[in-house]
């Protein structure tokens, strides 16, 4: 038994064990009306008229009719079926239809669903609209798929296709609708955007496609929030997204703080530590002020680790005095989640930090280890990292996010279950200082292909960013 595919959401074609078979434009125009009958039957004079466009009755002529159209049903038969298995007969059938003038020769087009795309199309639009939310979405994503163009395209003018192209029509609009409301109720309406938009462009006046696609919009922004750029890292779970706000509101997230070689935290008098930087924010907001036991907790988490050397009274009088390796993250457990208290710049003995671009590349390469080794696969929420009292001033503000960004990626090709999310907070005051384009252009070139191209677009993203 031949596969037979009848394909009229779109140009007319037909297929026969999955290859195409060349119709002429009348057997094209032919089956096409047979199609549009609906799997009813349709009278000879009804095709003469409709398919060929005669409707003069001259003497002999209606002989001559029936034979034409017999003939060209026969050319359709046996392109439906070139191995003559009898498939022909069996999907376009002869009938005799009794009428006043005596008995007219009907032919009906008999397909299975499969068989059909409108057919299939009908089921599954129909199917999905009483299924839950998941199962809904992948049949109208079907169903939709199936579309190439306008319904029965040849024939789409004729008043004999009107009520099979409106329903068609009516269906696509109700796929589109229930994907939209599908993907929102999936707690994904950044997928349902696409077809609402298109659903606008075709439809500019209807309000409700208007209202609709205004609604989602509305979600989108609500649900971003102040997000700025989002990027899937390939070949993990994992998403960089740079986002307007304050590092402290990041309440579901891994925090990292930055800190000198020093780990000082004393704010007295702006003099070791100003009162508006990241560490002493951190001591205040999520340590409820209580200094002295962030620093004990601080001390206990040092102990793993071996310092580099010891500074004097006379050379360092305010402050800490003992110093530990560029990279050196102590992790600090509040509430469920972690603070990666991370060493990236030296604290002098004239109490003034600095970095430049290579410390602070060491210290977010020893950096994400531990983030993937204690961050229970959390998103983690890292500040615009060296643009402050650090004072990296080789670099720009774009660089800094795409030093951290490339850094990420790079050990992401090690490991790529580092954290759910990257997310790169921005203050609000810093937005208008930097340049979101070099940052969009180092979240593209991450789309390399395997783990060793994902390494080298990371390290060469950084590596811009550096430069």
């Amino acid at each position: 038994m031949a596969h037979i595919r009848v394909s009229v959401l779109g140009p007319a074609k037909l297929e026969v064990d999955g290859a195409p078979v060349h119709l002429t434009p009348l057997s094209t125009r032919l089956l096409v009306r047979l199609v549009a009958a609906d799997g009813e039957p349709v009278p000879v004079r009804s095709l003469r008229r409709e398919v060929w466009g005669l409707n003069a009755e001259l003497p002999g002529q209606a002989q001559r009719d029936r034979n034409e159209v017999q003939k060209r049903v026969l050319e359709l038969r046996r392109a439906l079926d070139p191995e003559r298995t009898g498939e022909g007969a069996r999907v376009i059938t002869t009938d005799q239809l009794p009428t006043a003038r005596g008995s007219e020769t009907t032919y009906q087009l008999v397909l299975r669903p499969s068989e059909l795309d409108s057919a299939e199309f009908t089921e599954l639009v129909n199917g999905a609209l009483h299924a839950a939310p998941a199962t809904a979405a992948r049949a109208f994503a079907d169903a939709l798929a199936m579309l190439r163009g306008r319904p029965l395209a040849e024939v789409a003018e004729e008043p004999f296709a009107a009520g099979l192209i409106r329903r068609l029509d009516e269906l696509r609009d109700a796929a589109r609708e229930g994907l939209i409301r599908a993907q929102t109720d999936l707690g994904r309406p950044d997928l349902a955007l696409p077809v609402a938009e298109r659903m606008v462009r075709e439809r500019p006046d209807d309000p409700r496609a208007v209202a609709g696609l205004a609604a989602l919009r509305a979600l989108l922004r609500e649900r971003h929030g102040g997000e700025l750029l989002r990027h899937r890292v390939p070949g993990t779970g994992t998403d960089v997204v740079l986002v307007r706000g304050d590092l402290f509101d990041q309440a579901d997230a891994n925090l990292v703080v930055g800190f000198t070689d020093t780990f000082d935290t004393a704010t007295e008098q702006d003099v070791v530590i100003s009162r508006e930087s990241v560490q002493a924010q951190l001591v205040e907001r999520v340590f409820g002020g209580q200094r002295r036991a962030f620093d004990e907790r601080l001390r206990v988490g040092l102990r793993a680790f071996t310092p580099v050397g010891t500074e004097s009274a006379r050379d360092k009088p305010r402050g800490r005095r003992t110093r530990y390796p560029i990279g050196t993250t102590v992790v600090l457990p509040v509430d469920g989640r972690r603070i990666f208290a991370v060493a990236y710049s030296r604290l002098g003995n004239d109490l003034v930090a600095r970095a430049d671009p290579a410390e602070l590349r060491l210290g977010l390469e020893r950096l994400w280890p531990t983030v993937a080794r204690y961050g229970l696969f959390k998103p983690v929420a890292v500040p615009l990292i060296g643009s402050g009292l650090a004072r990296v001033v080789e670099l720009d503000r774009a660089q800094l996010v795409n030093l951290v960004i490339g850094t990420f990626a790079a050990y992401c090709g090690h490991d790529p279950a580092v954290a759910r999310e990257l997310r790169i907070v921005i203050h609000p005051d810093e937005l208008a200082a930097i340049d979101l384009a070099p940052v969009e252009a180092c979240l593209r070139s991450l789309d390399g292909a395997g783990r060793e191209g994902r390494d080298g677009a990371g390290r060469e993203g950084a590596a811009r960013g550096a430069g």
